[in-house]
């Protein structure tokens, strides 16, 4: 690389409640010559931010247009309901939807569980967010049913939350524009595989050259993950 040359960044794309930060150390140990930049984007925004090139690549909430993108499902999300620490559902581990059907469920605008009809009782109005809506939990207006890892983004020392057993789930997936599986596209899905450095199934590793890239992320939690699994 000469002085004038600017080395590439890899841009990718995390909605709330997903955490890249093991991907991106394996690709800082194995890529250091490529930046790679993280562009955290709300879930509803990202099939535009990838459409529009404003992202290489993204870790996403499903579904997406599968003519439109490719998407490897990574793992599905458990789903909780956020309560007060005192509330009745906190005597059990695990609840039903017909559980909460006499209680105010609240239904964010940015809801990603996509729900047909949403359960229990409508709230007076739907909160803007995710994170509104916790707030209304805490102030004792309904519940909140969300994937188990937006209920740990959004933390609160008087909440907490138990499983819903047959409510919808969020799955997670690596997704990029199909008519732009670039060579850092594909080195990151070698990266999501699991395949080694030295793999004949991903381009090979240049030398190192002088130059780091760094990226940071916050927690989630989520219920399995896998590398396995593709689709377009």
């Amino acid at each position: 690389m000469t002085g004038s040359e600017t080395s590439p960044t890899f841009r990718l794309a995390y909605v709330p409640g997903v955490t890249p930060a093991k991907w991106v150390r394996i690709w800082n140990e194995r890529l250091p010559d490529v930046p790679l930049a993280l562009v955290q984007v709300p879930a509803a925004d990202a099939p535009a931010v990838l459409g529009e090139g404003r992202a290489d690549a993204g870790v996403v909430r499903l579904p997406v247009d599968r003519t439109v993108f490719s998407a490897i499902p990574l793992y599905t999300e458990t789903t909780v309901v956020v309560v007060p620490k005192d509330h009745l559902v906190t005597a059990a581990d695990e609840v039903s939807l017909a559980d909460l059907a006499d209680e105010v469920v609240l239904h964010p605008q940015d809801d990603v569980l996509g729900w047909e009809r949403p359960p229990g009782e409508p709230a007076f109005e739907r909160p803007a967010t995710t994170e509104d809506a916790v707030e209304l939990v805490a102030a004792g207006v309904g519940v909140l049913i969300v994937p188990q890892s937006l209920a740990r983004l959004h933390h609160r020392r008087d909440l907490t939350y138990r499983t819903v057993a047959d409510a919808p789930q969020s799955g997670v997936a690596l997704v990029w524009p199909e008519e732009a599986t670039t060579d850092l596209v594909d080195d990151f899905i070698g990266i999501v595989r699991g395949r080694t450095a030295n793999s004949t199934r991903g381009r090979a590793r240049p030398e190192a050259q002088a130059g780091t890239g760094r990226a940071q992320d916050t927690g989630t939690g989520r219920k399995a993950a896998s590398g396995k699994g593709s689709g377009k």
